[in-house]
């Protein structure tokens, strides 16, 4: 896996999304109205809304931003593209290359989401740090599993179904141990107290990402 390739395949998503710049305007519009929603729903008012949900709906929301971000992520690369792309690049360097745009896409994604149901929902959180990197961590974690369901799924004629049927498995525990981590931050509890679940979290995306390594080429290849 060359570098050089890495980086052109990132620099060649970012132009795309750069010049179909109404999809990451519709994502944010999906955000805004989403957790505009959930305010009206809840009717808030102070402390209206208890901390558990309020934490469980902020990772609902952003579990579901992410899964609408990633998709397409093989959807718009036509079959021609691919065929070309299978004579310049690596399938290794073709996956990680969109494992590493979908993770800075869904981080970003994330920040603003957080930052918006801040103002909106209120804020309940003691360590705002703590807050931010589960959520960077979480947003590599939806990036790697996402992705390859995505390429998987787009071999069997992009069906959403499909992508949510195999990734709810991986994507279960991992949003499970988010929350848990999160409602640490919001309670103000010592990182000690999270180290755990965070190393938790780490193994788990090494382990998308080794089998995205392993196995991806083989579905290239088909």
């Amino acid at each position: 896996m060359k570098m050089a390739h890495l980086l052109a395949l990132l620099k060649k998503e970012l132009l795309l999304e750069w010049r179909m710049r109404t999809a990451l305007q519709g994502m944010l519009l999906y955000v805004v109205s989403t957790i505009f929603v959930c305010y009206l729903s809840f009717r808030l008012k102070t402390g209206a809304m208890g901390v558990p949900t309020w934490n469980a709906l902020f990772w609902i929301i952003l579990l579901f931003v992410a899964t609408t971000a990633i998709s397409k992520s093989f959807y718009q690369e036509s079959a021609n593209r691919q065929f070309y792309y299978y004579f310049l690049c690596n399938p290794e360097e073709i996956i990680f290359s969109k494992i590493i745009y979908n993770a800075l896409v869904v981080s970003v994604l994330g920040l603003l989401c957080l930052a918006f149901y801040l103002l909106v929902m209120g804020n309940p959180i003691a360590d705002l740090g703590l807050f931010v990197l589960n959520l960077v961590v979480g947003s590599v974690g939806f990036s790697s599993t996402l992705t390859l369901v995505s390429g998987i799924t787009q071999k069997a004629g992009n069906s959403t179904t499909l992508m949510a049927i195999l990734g709810f498995p991986i994507i279960l525990p991992l949003l499970l141990m988010l929350i848990k981590v999160s409602r640490n931050a919001i309670d103000g509890l010592p990182w000690s107290d999270s180290q755990d679940e965070l190393l938790v979290l780490g193994a788990l995306n090494m382990v998308v990402l080794a089998c995205s390594y392993i196995l991806f080429p083989y579905l290239w290849r088909s």
